[in-house]
């Protein structure tokens, strides 16, 4: 058995004993993160391979390339990793000259440490200005500003307390909307978001007189202004991370709002405005998608790309004579050019098996920039010029990649269900296999380069990524699927996958990690199935079911588990809730718990309590271990050394519980 710190136990409270620890400004919680860290540190520096993998992770991270560019005034900007902390925005009149780029952006000014990050930027109309977002520490608050792109200098417009939304430009590119809340009174890391408004920012005025343009007497309502254009500006409404929106219109001379859709059952996604016609994507009677128009003036919806008969439709976007609709084809992506009245043309020349992850253009110009990843491809850029429905030219550009192989299993889930995963390895042989895994919010586990899975792979590792209904790979069905009271077939899912690596000679010994919702399924996995796992690894997940909707935006997820409140919902969510069903006299794996002592949106707290009750009931000998990063949040924009340091730790962990070694 290991010495843990002793945690109090409040016995008042034998549902929850722990609950003091929520306290994130309290001296007795800041106590018990320290001490826990004084436990977790020396053991994790001693790990044999920790030193390999921040060393491999570091060259990873660091690895020179830029991402796809997009064109604005003339220029194309790109944003460029040159081996600091947080990439630099350059810009370029020619796609050859962007990697030797002038600086636009560098957020390695805008602190000591690299906790600065710049986490959005949104173009004016003509290319002028630049209003961009930067995020302290990793927190999801936000503070917005501008750049004048024509001297470069930054305008002294500053909005604070924002959070969610890009900035989306009005009409003459002189003013812009944002998503913003009152200054928080208490904690504002942990203390749940007051009501929101959406409000417009004019150059050179105070944010004092900037005006609402949208509120509801719903506090936990969202909204957000889509690009519109001189005419019409397009509102969309929504009531949790992954809960249907309606839309409404209206003309910017009088902001009179007429519903297009209402009843927040389906997702309604615009992607812009030709001809007085609204572009949008939905599942609305298709749940692998559609792309459809409305007429903004009499409301009236055509179908202008009817659903697939297989393939997932993503996204769609604009060019200045044709649409590029991108699809999911079983987990990976594909991308195919459209007439706007629905004509098919040709498929973009990209390869097999990878992930798109950006489409930049604009409906001025025929030119397409396409960024692809894959599990160990970092990332390969493409410029394609449309002519109409053809493709006339194409060149890439591909950055650092590492040599492994990738292929497709169809394990069975307890209910029939086929759950396809990917195996990426070296050479095809058993080993050590680590599986990250998901399985929420309608967000697909495609074939996407995370240095913190690479590095596994590299090292000699064999990677298992699983598509858990849950997600977004095989549509709307399939993401809910994974909610509210079917949410244990997320957890079956998994196991599936599992026991199937187990048995048909991929996986030696078995290690889990996952973050935020895959935090809460490494989580449910470990107390349902202890004897599954050689490592576990919960990274800031949302562990304690009954509570979560309590803190900053928490409450937002109940339209993928539930609302806590509802006596039927507590009880399907207390038969998988991470904290609630951890047993003493159980046999635990060895567990690595990591989260954020800055993170504001799956507070700490969930991790503190696990791991304190996960520290008092286990039974075995297999090590507990807590550690907690003290200048973090939820891991957007973290340092790239900051990332080295935390993911080298999970790896060496797991490498070492499942006999992974040089």
């Amino acid at each position: 058995m290991h010495p843990y710190p002793e945690a109090r136990r409040d016995e008042t409270l034998p549902d929850d004993p722990y609950r003091w620890l929520e306290d994130a400004d309290s001296q007795e919680t800041a106590t018990f993160i320290r001490k826990q860290n004084e436990v977790s540190e020396p053991i994790l520096e001693q790990l044999p391979m920790r030193a390999r993998f921040r060393e491999s992770l570091t060259k990873l991270l660091t690895a020179p390339r830029t991402m796809a560019p997009a064109e604005h005034g003339g220029w194309l900007y790109a944003w460029r990793s040159d081996g600091r902390n947080q990439p630099v925005l350059l810009r370029s009149r020619t796609l050859t000259g962007i990697d030797d780029g002038e600086t636009v952006l560098d957020p390695n000014a805008l602190s000591d440490d690299g906790t600065i990050a710049v986490t959005i930027t949104s173009f004016n109309q003509d290319g002028s200005l630049l209003a961009y977002a930067t995020s302290d520490g990793g927190s999801d608050w936000r503070t917005l500003h501008v750049l004048d792109l024509e001297t470069l200098q930054p305008l002294p417009d500053t909005v604070e307390w924002a959070k969610w939304n890009r900035p989306e430009w009005m009409p003459g590119g002189r003013s812009f909307t944002y998503w913003a809340y009152p200054a928080p009174e208490g904690n504002a890391l942990t203390d749940q978001m007051a009501h929101g408004q959406l409000r417009v920012h004019g150059i050179g005025e105070s944010t004092e007189e900037d005006a609402v343009l949208w509120e509801s007497e719903n506090p936990q309502l969202f909204a957000r202004h889509y690009p519109s254009d001189d005419y019409w500006f397009v509102l969309s409404t929504d009531t949790g991370s992954s809960s249907g929106n309606d839309l409404s219109v209206a003309a910017h001379d009088d902001y009179v709002y007429r519903d297009l859709v209402t009843g927040h059952e389906h997702e309604w996604t615009p992607i812009g405005i030709r001809e007085d016609r609204l572009f949008v994507v939905t599942d609305a009677d298709s749940p692998r998608y559609r792309l459809v128009t409305f007429d903004l003036f009499s409301g009236e919806q055509s179908t202008i790309v009817p659903e697939h008969d297989e393939d997932v439709l993503l996204d769609a976007d604009l060019t200045s004579d044709a649409l590029v609709l991108t699809y999911s084809h079983d987990a990976s992506h594909r991308a195919q050019l459209f007439a706007f009245d629905g004509t098919p043309g040709e498929h973009l020349p990209l390869p097999e098996g990878v992930s798109i992850v950006a489409v930049n253009t604009s409906e001025e110009s025929r030119a397409v920039f396409v960024g692809t990843q894959s599990f160990v491809d970092a990332g390969t850029v493409h410029r394609i010029d449309t002519e109409g429905t053809r493709v006339t030219s194409r060149a890439s550009r591909a950055a650092s990649s590492i040599e492994a192989t990738t292929e497709r299993i169809r394990p069975v889930s307890k209910d029939g269900t086929v759950v396809p995963a990917f195996v990426v390895r070296k050479e095809p042989v058993q080993g050590p296999t680590l599986i990250w895994g998901y399985g929420g919010f309608n967000i697909p586990m495609n074939p996407e380069f995370r240095a913190v899975l690479a590095a596994w792979v590299e090292a000699g590792g064999t990677l298992v990524v699983p598509n858990l209904r849950g997600g977004g790979e095989f549509g709307s069905d399939w993401h809910r699927a994974g909610t509210l009271e079917r949410k244990q077939n997320v957890f079956d899912d998994l196991f599936a996958v599992a026991e199937y690596v187990r048995e048909h000679g991929i996986a030696s010994t078995l290690a889990l990690h996952g973050r935020s919702n895959g935090g809460l399924l490494a989580g449910a996995a470990l107390t349902q199935r202890p004897e599954l796992w050689d490592a576990v690894l919960p990274g800031v997940g949302v562990l304690d079911m009954l509570r979560y909707h309590l803190f900053t935006i928490g409450w937002a997820w109940k339209s993928d588990f539930g609302d806590p409140d509802d006596p039927e919902v507590a009880e399907y969510l207390r038969a998988y809730s991470p904290l609630h069903n951890l047993r003493e006299g159980t046999e635990y794996p060895p567990t690595l718990i990591t989260t954020a002592d800055r993170d504001d949106r799956v507070v700490p707290a969930h991790s503190l309590k696990f791991a304190a009750e996960l520290q008092r009931v286990q039974s075995g000998d297999a090590p507990v271990l807590l550690s907690v990063d003290t200048r973090a949040g939820h891991g957007m924009g973290k340092p790239k050394d900051a990332q080295a340091a935390e993911f080298a730790d999970q790896l060496a962990f797991a490498a070492y519980w499942t006999g992974l070694h040089d």
